[in-house]
């Protein structure tokens, strides 16, 4: 039997892969509170990742840091009606700027 190993890299940045409405969106990497996260916008569409394992008690604030994520990263406000997700993968609907 053979056994392959796989890089952990490789492995973190296939959980960031974006839902295939966000094909060809304009991603950015941002770190913030020592989590990585990954953040995709494609027009008034955005999705946020989060990178890496969180334990139990800390899915409240990273939930919360993905939502302060939103318009410092795309410039636009999220239509708060629209998000959808929890603390590992969420996605929304956005208002821009003309």
């Amino acid at each position: 039997m053979k056994i392959l190993s796989v890089p952990l890299a490789l492995l973190l940045s296939a959980c960031a892969s974006p839902a295939p409405e966000f094909f060809g969106a304009t991603r950015t990497e941002v770190s913030r509170d020592g989590r990585q996260y990954v953040v995709l916008q494609k027009d008034e569409r955005v999705e946020v990742i989060r990178l890496g394992y969180a334990v139990r008690g800390d899915h409240q604030a990273i939930r919360a840091t993905m939502i302060e994520l939103i318009p410092a990263v795309t410039g636009c406000t999220l239509r708060d009606a629209t998000l959808q997700g929890d603390s590992g993968e969420m996605r929304g609907s956005l208002n821009c700027p003309a």
